[in-house]
């Protein structure tokens, strides 16, 4: 079993886990506690009150984070013509129609967003099983199958994320770096947990926002009192 560093266990000695940290304090405690020789990502975790197994309970958005993850997505395409050029002036890393999809097919996937037209639907339909497990797949719902190609790529660019509820009702999700100041943290932080809550599912009973966590790549995990985290409604 592999060993914690001293650094590691110091931090984790420090945090009462019996505590509720409001979300400020814990992006504080986070920042002040990250030694690393590389940017650690912040990780936010939120357990709700859904079984994801049931069609009225599923949670999925794509949100745009006010300051950015971080790092910059590489963009997948699928168009012809017109609206292959308009990805490509938009910044897609990888646009293409058939042959894209051939090579998806055969197991290269280099890209974190997928975006499609409707007309290339029949194609991409036939990646189910390569793109759904990782979470890839173009949904008009999330805006990535639209004819503004464009905008859709600028978004990807920009700093929108996806969330999607796994099979345990937990959502986990990279809102930043330790790099950026507390205050862009704390936006982006809000901003996904927002998007989260106004997501409440029509089938969810009881308790919607269960447990909320925060931690860093190699930081301790901080449990968050949900009332520091939105003035909305998390119930």
């Amino acid at each position: 079993m592999a060993k914690n560093g001293k650094r590691v266990s110091d931090a984790r000695k420090s945090v009462d886990a019996s505590k509720l940290y409001g979300i400020d304090e814990a992006v504080k405690f986070l920042k002040s506690n990250s030694k690393t020789k590389f940017d650690e990502t912040v990780e936010i975790a939120i357990n709700l009150g859904v079984d994801p197994r049931h069609a009225d309970q599923q949670v999925r958005g794509m949100v745009a984070l006010p300051n950015g993850t971080g790092k910059s997505a590489r963009v997948a395409v699928f168009a012809r013509g017109a609206k292959a050029d308009e990805a490509q002036a938009a910044g897609a890393d990888l646009v293409g129609a058939e042959e894209l999809a051939e090579t998806v097919q055969s197991g290269t996937i280099d890209f974190d967003v997928a975006i499609a037209t409707p007309d290339m639907m029949p194609i991409v339909g036939r990646l189910g099983r390569v793109l759904g497990p990782r979470g890839l797949m173009p949904n008009p719902k999330l805006g990535t199958v639209t004819q503004d190609v464009a905008a859709a790529v600028e978004g990807a660019k920009g700093g929108q994320v996806q969330y999607r509820v796994e099979k345990a009702g937990i959502i986990h999700a990279g809102v930043g770096k330790m790099s950026f100041s507390e205050d862009q943290i704390l936006g982006n932080v809000r901003a996904l947990f927002d998007a989260v809550v106004r997501a409440k599912p029509s089938g969810a009973k009881g308790t919607y926002i269960k447990k909320v966590s925060l931690t860093s790549t190699m930081g301790p995990g901080l449990r968050i009192d949900p009332s520091s985290m939105s003035e909305g409604q998390v119930s």
